[in-house]
C-alpha cells in the first residue's frame, strides 16, 4: 500500500495507524505542484486533490481519514474494540473530530479574518471539552486500548497550538503519552518531524 501524505498533515493519523496495525506500506509525499514522490500526477490518482489517500496494490484509491482508518483496522484486525458499543463510539469519535475540529482548523492554516478565527476557537474549545469529558480518566479516548480514533486524536491535539486553544489536562496528558509511543515516534521520524 502507498500512503500519500504531506509531513505533519492529517495523513499522519493514517501513518500512525499503519504502524500500529503492522501493515506494510510505502510513504509517498506530494509536492506543491501535486506531483507524487514517484513522479505521478496526484490529481489523476485522486481528483479531490487532498490527502490522505491510500493506494492499494491493485491501484484502488481510498480517500477520507475515517474511511482509510477503518480500512486499516479491518485489514489488520487491530485498532477497533471487539465490544460492539465501543466500536461504534470509536467511529462516533472519528466523525466528531473530523466535522467539529478538523474543519474548524481551516482559519489557522489560511489567511482568514480574525472574526473567523474567534468563531473557530470557540468551536474548538467546546469540542475539546466534549472529548475531555468522553475520555474522562481512560488512557485513550474510547477505552484503555488504542483505537483508530486515537491515531486521529494525536494529529488533532498536535495541531491545537496553531488555534491558540489550550487543551484540557487529560487531553494534554494523552498527547504527551502518545508522543512517547514507538508508532508515533517512528511516524514523526519517517515524515522528517523527529
Amino acid at each position: 500500500m502507498n500512503l500519500f501524505y504531506y509531513p505533519a498533515a492529517c495523513s499522519l493519523a493514517d501513518h500512525i495507524a499503519l504502524i500500529e496495525a503492522g501493515l506494510p506500506y510505502k510513504l509517498l509525499s506530494i509536492d506543491r505542484e501535486r506531483k507524487t514522490e514517484d513522479g505521478r500526477d496526484f490529481l489523476a490518482l485522486n481528483p479531490k486533490g487532498y490527502i490522505p489517500a491510500l493506494e492499494m496494490n491493485d491501484g484502488t484509491i481510498l480517500t477520507e481519514n475515517q474511511v482509510i482508518l477503518a480500512y486499516i483496522a479491518e485489514q489488520s484486525g487491530k485498532l477497533l474494540p471487539d465490544d460492539s458499543i465501543l466500536r461504534w463510539q470509536t467511529f462516533e469519535a472519528l466523525a466528531f473530530m473530523s466535522s467539529e475540529i478538523h474543519g474548524a482548523y481551516s482559519p489557522f492554516f489560511k489567511d482568514f479574518p480574525e472574526a473567523e478565527k474567534l468563531r473557530a476557537r470557540d468551536k474548538i474549545k467546546k469540542a475539546f471539552a466534549i472529548l475531555s469529558d468522553q475520555m474522562d480518566d481512560k488512557v485513550f479516548l474510547v477505552s484503555n486500548e488504542i483505537t483508530i480514533a486515537d491515531c486521529y486524536l494525536f494529529w488533532i491535539l498536535m495541531v491545537a497550538p496553531k488555534s491558540g486553544v489550550d487543551l484540557p489536562e487529560n487531553l494534554r496528558n494523552c498527547l504527551t503519552r502518545m508522543k512517547a509511543m514507538p508508532s508515533v515516534i517512528r511516524a514523526l521520524a519517517e515524515e522528517g518531524l523527529g
